[in-house]
């Protein structure tokens, strides 16, 4: 009796056992079929070439990932392929916040890959905090967005503080004899506008430059000569602007009718898309830009990116590409670190980020802001090239600008 007494405590505590252990040995059961992520970005809309170049190296990245089975995630005890949900926000504020309730209520996002420009990205950042869902923002240079005490904006993208300090760094590595020292600032009066136009005023004043026209101008403005025949009144050799894609390419063809001709020409954002060297031809050439990558880049994993946007578009990555491309390599392996599907986990495993990337060597500040390079490419016989920092560089910086006539 004794014996058959202790048989049955034992066949107890192993149907015990097996009980506590079963949810660790077959969770596959109820793994979801696709760990789903969002993007509003623009694909119409001023902003639109910009927000195409995103959602290529988005779709890239997303069909490298899951190529290979997708993400591993450590809850469910296998790989699980992402699922890309895109949505047009129009290139408007009020419509990005719609798109992002829409990817968090509708389609259970767990993370956001943000849009094009910086207006957008003030729209988004919000929202993603209140969502508790982290958003990995490229396209955006601006500052303010990572001194507010946000926990979920993460950005593997320059700001204006870097642009402002590599601007006057190229600057100044012109030789004396023919360096600038008249500045030109012709910006529309938007939050990341009015943050770096007083960085480069600042920047200027600090290393000898001299400001001698600043011009704010609204976002829409198709008339610029007010501003064009100042700056040529006023023989400013340096032209730092941040217009919209539209907006920059009448800017330049208004320049070229009324014979002004800065030596050295940079603006954020507007010549950022291909459409830019299409629409302006040989009058594109010579602006220098900040998008934070080119495809000349030594990092791992350019090449393959260049080799499969040639074969899908006929050309290297476009700039906005490799940011993009790398967000979702940040984010697949924060979910890989995290171990789970939860935006909280997720946010705490990409602010640990330590990697590489298309970019090179990624991680964050506490705030959120990328440590990254900033990289100064420059429209050079219809292609973009790298020119800074000289390092890295893939072409020499052509300065001055060549006379309209003679590209």
């Amino acid at each position: 009796m004794r014996k058959v007494f202790s048989l049955s405590v034992i066949g107890l505590a192993v149907i015990v056992g097996l009980w506590a252990v079963w949810p660790a040995v077959s969770p596959a059961a109820s793994a979801p079929k696709f760990i789903p992520i969002g993007s509003a970005v623009s694909l119409t809309g001023v902003f639109g070439g910009g927000g195409r170049q995103c959602k290529a190296g988005y779709e890239l990245a997303v069909a490298d990932i899951n190529a290979k089975g997708g993400v591993y995630v450590k809850q469910y005890r296998k790989r699980i392929p992402l699922k890309l949900i895109v949505l047009d926000d129009e290139s408007n504020f009020t419509t990005t916040v719609q798109r992002m309730e829409t990817l968090k209520s509708r389609y259970k996002v767990v993370a956001y890959l943000g849009g094009f420009s910086s207006p957008i990205h003030a729209a988004q950042a919000p929202i993603a905090e209140k969502n508790r869902t982290p958003l990995l923002m490229v396209a955006s240079y601006l500052w303010k967005a990572h001194q507010m005490g946000f926990k979920y904006n993460f950005s593997p993208f320059p700001k204006s503080p870097d642009c402002a300090k590599t601007v006057f760094d190229v600057l100044d590595s012109i030789p004396k004899k023919i360096r600038p020292k008249k500045v030109a600032i012709i910006m529309e009066k938007a939050p990341v506008g009015m943050e770096l136009s007083k960085l480069w005023t600042a920047q200027a004043k600090k290393r000898g430059y001299q400001v001698v026209v600043f011009r704010w101008h609204a976002r829409g403005t198709k008339d610029f000569s007010p501003m064009i025949l100042a700056a040529k009144k006023a023989g400013a050799e340096v032209l730092l602007t941040g217009p919209t894609p539209p907006e920059g390419m009448a800017l330049t063809k208004q320049m070229v009718e009324l014979g002004y001709l800065p030596k050295f020409y940079f603006a954020y954002r507007a010549p950022d898309p291909i459409a830019w060297g299409k629409a302006l031809g040989k009058i594109g050439d010579y602006v220098c830009l900040g998008p934070g990558w080119n495809h000349g880049l030594k990092a791992p994993g350019v090449a393959h990116l260049n080799k499969v946007h040639q074969k899908k578009y006929g050309r290297p990555a476009d700039v906005m590409v490799g940011p993009a491309y790398a967000c979702v390599q940040i984010l697949a392996n924060a979910i890989e670190r995290a171990g789970s599907l939860d935006p909280t986990k997720i946010r705490k495993a990409i602010a640990r980020t330590k990697m590489m990337t298309v970019l090179g060597s990624t991680s964050f500040r506490p705030n959120g802001m990328g440590r990254v390079v900033f990289y100064v490419v420059q429209w050079q016989k219809g292609k973009q090239v790298l020119v800074w920092p000289k390092k890295a560089a893939t072409a020499k910086l052509v300065y001055p600008m060549p006379a309209w006539n003679k590209r």
